[in-house]
């Protein structure tokens, strides 16, 4: 009953909290990776409130870290993006089997050029209100690096003791993929801009520094990342027919930009991930974003990964080291008639010596 209430009164405070829910749950997500950090601090002599404290520095910088690129490009270069886009041919000519075809790209210029500019603009209106929600988010994770013990202990608290440990087996797939969509990605994203300007500045592009930022911005799409900036600058340079810097930037950008970081940097660190096939968290990443906006990039895999463990653990449960092979041929072995139930009478002659004492000493 207690659990029941409590339950409810969650769902209460999240529509309360409805605006600011995306703030809460990406507080919520930093702090339990952040935990381990602060528990280490702790071991090292540094007292809870100093620790956490400190995690909560790091959890800040690393934010700052994460939005900030976004913001300097979306403030300081969104004029260099649009005047790109402006410059692109209105009409594209495409040859093939000797006839010659015209692609009019009129109307997708002018789409794009609305969209960065109502971008640009629900921006500059909503700083203030992002102001509030990134001061929220530091409080609000050092309450809970602080207090992490009391939360872990009430969040478990309605659970009966006998299914524990699927909690904690759901706990730590959160944990693991939680660290493959922070410290995974965003050292690659690190890898891929370390690598992406110093590639796009000797190719001869003025905003080199903005390209490498919105390809480390990519390296969080998952299986397809920088690759969806990469092809439209290949497909531009073939437009206006410069095939030379085509190839280079086809080559050189799918090889070191899109590829190198997911080869060198992630196997390095992926020790303590999830493991989640790559189709999967592509499901949950564009269904949470498309969902949930910008925080569903890390509640959608997390879900996602959530649920996959979940099945895991239920299929363990039910039929243990069996394979799906055998199951299938012992239900086909598996006589007909066995399958129903049946109801007999047994006398007492048939029942062994102990029950049937038993039964007659009853009647």
């Amino acid at each position: 009953m207690l659990g029941g209430i409590v339950a409810l009164l969650g769902l209460v405070t999240g529509a309360i909290l409805l605006e600011v829910l995306g703030t809460i749950l990406f507080a919520l997500t930093v702090a339990y990776v952040l935990l381990p950090v602060q528990g280490w601090l702790v071991r090292r002599g540094l007292t809870e409130w100093t620790g956490a404290a400190a995690a909560t520095l790091l959890g800040f910088a690393s934010a700052v870290a994460v939005f900030s690129p976004i913001l300097v490009t979306l403030y300081f270069r969104i004029d260099q993006v649009m005047a790109v886009i402006e410059g692109l041919p209105r009409q594209i000519p495409v040859t093939a089997f000797g006839m010659t075809y015209t692609i009019d790209v009129a109307e997708m210029q002018t789409l794009a050029l609305d969209v960065l500019s109502s971008v640009a603009v629900s921006f500059a209106s909503a700083l203030p209100v992002l102001a509030i929600k990134f001061a929220l988010f530091v409080i609000l994770l050092f309450a809970l690096l602080l207090k992490g013990d009391a939360a872990g202990r009430a969040a478990v608290a309605p659970v009966p003791h006998a299914y524990r440990d699927v909690v904690y087996a759901l706990a730590r797939r959160a944990r693991e993929t939680l660290y493959a969509i922070y410290v995974l990605q965003l050292a690659t994203s690190i890898a891929t801009l370390l690598i992406g300007y110093p590639l796009f500045w000797l190719l001869g592009y003025e905003a080199a520094l903005t390209l490498a930022i919105i390809a480390a911005i990519l390296q969080f799409v998952p299986i397809i990342g920088p690759s969806l900036l990469i092809a439209p600058i290949a497909l531009y340079h073939v437009a206006v027919g410069d095939l030379v810097a085509a190839v280079l930037i086809g080559v050189l950008g799918i090889a070191l930009v899109a590829w190198f970081p997911d080869v060198g940097v992630r196997p390095r660190l992926a020790r303590r991930s999830a493991g989640l096939p790559g189709s999967l968290y592509f499901v949950g990443f564009t269904g949470g974003l498309f969902t949930l906006g910008a925080i569903g990039i890390v509640v959608g895999p997390l879900i996602v990964a959530v649920f996959v463990e979940a099945v895991d653990i239920l299929a363990d449960e039910v039929n243990g080291d069996a394979t799906f092979s055998d199951l299938v041929e012992a239900d086909l072995e598996e006589p007909p008639g066995s399958r129903g139930t049946e109801t007999t009478m047994t006398t007492p002659e048939e029942l062994p010596p102990e029950e049937s004492g038993s039964h007659a000493a009853d009647d």
